[in-house]
Order: structure tokens, then sequence, then C-alpha cells
């Protein structure tokens, strides 16, 4: 079983985030691939969300339609792109299963494939060595990295988006299922830049407010040099300190750098802050991870 060694342990806690090459074998991440191939060939989007209006009123609709959209993404299959994908009717410039940026954020309780990923015997194992007691799943996303266009993910902290009090009590889950390599957009890290708290937070407006989200407070300028590659092989599993800083690079090369990530709340004792533009549903609570 995938239990951590007390060294592993050790340099989690130093670090805010630890390597485990080898994590899923090629076929599981094959099958992952395949299954969010077909969910792409099936997608469905608003196309409010879609078109480049003339008007400024028309222009406000749509970003409310994008907002609305992604506000109820928690406890759905949604689906967001990368930049200049659409022409200004909402057709596809490039073909739509190039264009995604990511599909989120409850594939964990909705698609069956995911579900058992999410839920396995490993990821169990490796979740009760990190000592947590009542663990719940709050979001899971599939992102692409698509070739020439992904886009860089600018240095952050995963509790700004997704705040517990007290803090220390969010667990990410980055499966790579594609080898990331410098050239397509690997992980950057700060080792042990998860103890000082977090620098800002992203939080959700009050209802009909536009735009539907807002920051408080900002991100302080880093240093590039603090920051260290993390380059992995396809089924490598990266466990991600709420608090750590960390980034990735824009994808220039020609090959994807398709991943499945999942976040991982401590229940006992902890407060899910009410501010969140993530909460969770009459249809969807956050589902416990141990079966």
């Amino acid at each position: 079983m995938a239990c951590l060694s007390l060294s592993q342990l050790q340099k989690f806690k130093e670090d805010g985030f630890l390597v485990l090459e080898g994590f899923l074998s090629a076929d599981e991440c094959v099958a992952m691939q395949q299954r969010i191939g077909e969910i792409v060939a099936k997608m469905d989007v608003p196309l409010h969300c879609l078109t480049e209006f003339s008007t400024d009123e028309e222009e406000q609709l749509r970003a409310q339609c994008i907002s609305d959209y992604f506000l109820n993404s928690g406890d759905k299959i949604r689906f967001f792109f990368e930049k200049g994908v659409f022409d200004k009717k909402g057709n596809f410039l490039v073909p739509p299963e190039k264009s995604i940026n990511k599909i989120g954020h409850a594939l964990h309780a909705h698609d069956p494939v995911f579900k058992s990923v999410t839920h396995s015997p490993k990821v169990q194992a490796l979740v009760k060595s990190l000592g947590l007691q009542m663990p719940v799943v709050v979001q899971s996303m599939y992102i692409f990295k698509q070739p020439h266009i992904g886009g860089e993910v600018l240095p952050h902290q995963d509790a700004s988006f997704l705040y517990t009090e007290p803090l220390g009590q969010l667990l990410g889950l980055w499966i790579a299922l594609e080898d990331a390599t410098l050239e397509n957009g690997c992980l950057w890290f700060i080792p042990g830049s998860h103890t000082s708290g977090v620098s800002r937070r992203f939080i959700r407006a009050p209802s009909g407010s536009m735009p539907g989200t807002r920051f408080l407070g900002s991100e302080p300028a880093r240093d590039n040099n603090l920051f260290v590659p993390t380059p992995v092989r396809r089924g490598a599993l990266v466990l991600i300190h709420g608090e750590v800083v960390h980034k990735s690079e824009q994808n220039l090369s020609d090959s994807s750098r398709h991943v499945y990530t999942f976040h991982l709340m401590e229940a006992s004792g902890t407060v899910w802050s009410p501010d969140n533009w993530l909460q969770p549903t009459a249809e969807l609570p956050f589902p416990p991870l141990y079966t």
C-alpha cells in the first residue's frame, strides 16, 4: 500500500510538497485520459458563455454567464477554455479538445472512473498515513495544459481559494497523467513556504454583484530564484500542502501535460470558510474520502 515512510513524512512537513513517482500505472493514467476524451466529445456549454459580444450590455451578460457558470460548478462537471479559442460567434478556432484549459469541479463525485481513482485504496492508505482523520473531497479538476497555448499559472497558495479555519487543513493531490517537464509546464515550488499563512484570499462577492468573485489582499512579489522545478513522470503523485507557494510556466512545447488533481479538507475540527467561492450544496455535500 501507499503508506509514507517517516523520512517522506518529514520531507513533506519541511518542504510543503512531496513527489511520489510511480503512484499510478500507465494503464491507470490511460483509462483517465480515455474517459476524459469521452466526456469532452459530449460536452455541452451554454452558447452565451462562448460568444464574443459587441455591445456593452451583451458583454455584461456574457461576463455574468461566465461568472455564474464558474460559481455554480462546484457540484458539476463543467468546461473552462483557454483564451482566444473562439471567434466572435462562439465557434471554435481550434479543435474543441485542444481548446479546453480544465474541467471542474466535481469529476470525483459524478464520474465513475474519477470517483474510483479518488477513493482508491492506495489514495486512502496514503492519506491515512498523513494522519488525516475525516478527510472530505472538496473539489477535483482535470487540467490539460495544451501544447503551445496552455497558459502559465502564476505563483499562488491553494488555501487562498479554498480557505479553512484553522489553516493547515487543506491537502492537494496532483497526479501526472503524462510526463510533466520543464518544457511543457511542470510545477515549481518554494520549499518551506507553507508556514507563514496566506497572503490573499479569493472570495465570492455578495449575490448578484459583478464580478461574482474578488481578491482580498495581494500576492507579494516573490524571488524567482526561490522556486524549484519539479518535473515528474507519468503516474507520479505530488502532495501539495494548502499553503505552499507554487506555479507553472506556459506550455511552449508540442506535447500536452494532462493532470488529474483533487483537494481534501480535514473536516475534524475545521470550518470551511463561508466566503469561499466553492460551497458544498444540498445535492453534493463534501463526500468523505474514506469508504
